[in-house]
């Protein structure tokens, strides 16, 4: 059952499980549900979720999942400017663990596309992604211990323009020192006006740097993003 938490003006829903395998099936569920419901009402479902370590059970148990696969659409939230061969990838991460077995049978729209440089791929992407139905039905956000969600990190130059809450952009660009390498990522209000927003973190690290979000101690990315969320975030956290 999931609890309710306010502070200010961040309203979400908090579920909690034992371990990262009951979460990760706790939380394909809900999305699976999701999913299915969007595709009774409209015929159709987009989902976005994220790269790192932490989805991969996740998506192995929401590939399992009985659904209409082939009128659903799989993006990401953000990615690595790579292709979709390196081990950084997050297409090949997508790949390897969500988009096989029944969810084979999905569209996947990446954000990744060879380009002269990291703006075509941007603006490739982005007209990409205008063809779908927004706003998105589901996103699976991830959170780092700095509290940059998506490519959202603390040192990025285009920060304030990534979190513009009238921006109309579906895709921009990013380049952050703590990133890593250029990124591609959806903007903030595209993340937050999805109709279920989920925030997916393990660890007692990161309860702390949400904890500390949440409470206004801290005013990270994250904070921004469930601040601006069209309906309260899921929570899902696992020790």
């Amino acid at each position: 059952m999931a609890r309710e938490r306010v502070s200010g003006t961040v309203r979400v829903n908090w579920n909690e499980a034992a371990d990262g395998s009951a979460l990760a099936d706790r939380l394909a569920s809900t999305v699976a549900d999701r999913l299915a419901a969007a595709i009774a009402t409209r015929g159709g479902a987009t989902l976005a979720v994220s790269g790192g370590t932490t989805p991969k059970l996740f998506f192995q148990a929401l590939s399992k999942a009985a659904l209409d696969w082939a009128r659903v659409t799989v993006t990401l939230v953000d990615e690595r400017f790579v292709g979709p061969d390196s081990p950084r990838s997050n297409q090949r991460l997508v790949a390897e663990n969500l988009l096989h077995g029944p969810a084979a049978a999905a569209r996947f729209v990446p954000l990744f596309r060879e380009a002269d440089n990291i703006e075509e791929t941007a603006k490739a992407s982005a007209k990409a992604l205008s063809g779908l139905a927004w706003p998105l039905d589901v996103v699976v956000l991830g959170m780092g211990t700095d509290g940059h969600t998506a490519s959202f990190f603390p040192d990025a130059k285009e920060l304030d323009a990534l979190l513009d809450p009238s921006t109309d952009d579906i895709v921009r660009s990013v380049d952050a020192q703590s990133a890593g390498e250029p990124r591609l990522t959806l903007t903030m209000p595209r993340l937050a006006e999805a109709g279920l927003l989920v925030l997916h973190i393990e660890g007692p690290t990161k309860r702390q740097v949400i904890d500390d979000a949440l409470a206004g101690r801290t005013n990270p990315p994250i904070r921004t993003v469930l601040e601006h969320a069209r309906h309260p975030a899921e929570i899902f956290w696992a020790p």
